[in-house]
């Protein structure tokens, strides 16, 4: 589904990403891991089209993206739930997840796809005419992963989904993940909150300074004492 070949990237004249080769596969759920700093977010903005490789190439089922704007990747299958949510804040709920509908083939489908996301987010008929502003963090996080599902993606990027959120919480959002994923809905999730990433995931990657140094099964990743020890602070 989702190849990534040779991808380097960065800002300005600093590099943040070295050749970096990760799959996603139809049905699957992935995720990529690693300290603050390692390269995480800057990965899936390039991934989303929000930032250009400067090499490599991002291909999801045979289309490449790389040079792709946003819309365009948005409109071949990609929806992200960016870092901090980035809601707007002084529209309402339902305007915020109509914005995830802007392109014309999910805007075709809209009533149907806000039948599917107030089924998974409850909160999101009870608090529809609030602004997104007035919401708890949890229930932005909510709303902010109901706008990307508002898109119809094939691939959900989720950009440090537990961050800032109680763990209640964070538990609660980690399920909604996984009954996504059971729908049909590949998902790539980067997070710091490595042992929580890789219970739900079946694959994993480790990133560092940079670069991919380990990747396999996210269950033997989680029981490598050396990884524990290295990168996950256990």
């Amino acid at each position: 589904m989702l190849e990534v070949r040779g991808v380097s990237a960065g800002y300005g004249t600093a590099q943040a990403l070295w050749d970096i080769d990760i799959d996603v596969a139809e049905g699957e759920i992935v995720t990529l891991v690693g300290p603050n700093g390692a390269g995480k977010s800057t990965f899936v903005n390039v991934v989303a089209g929000l930032s250009r490789a400067w090499s490599g190439s991002v291909v999801l089922d045979g289309q490449a993206l790389t040079d792709l704007p946003p819309a365009q990747v948005c409109g071949q299958g990609v929806a992200i739930v960016p870092e901090g949510r980035r809601l707007f804040p002084d529209l309402t709920v339902t305007d915020n997840l109509d914005i995830g509908a802007f392109h014309p083939a999910a805007r075709a489908k809209r009533d149907e796809t806000y039948e599917r996301v107030s089924s998974i987010f409850p909160i999101v008929v009870e608090r529809r005419n609030q602004r997104a502003g007035n919401l708890s963090g949890g229930e932005q996080q909510m709303v902010a992963i109901g706008r990307a599902l508002m898109a119809r993606p094939q691939l959900l990027l989720l950009d440090e989904p537990s961050l800032g959120l109680a763990p209640v919480i964070v538990e609660q959002i980690f399920d909604v993940i996984r009954e996504i994923n059971q729908t049909g809905t590949s998902v790539l999730i980067v997070e710091q909150n490595v042992v929580e990433a890789l219970e739900l995931a079946s694959r994993a990657y480790v990133l560092e300074n940079g670069r991919i140094v380990r990747q396999g099964d996210a269950t033997e990743l989680l029981n490598d004492e050396s990884l524990q020890k290295a990168y996950f602070g256990m």
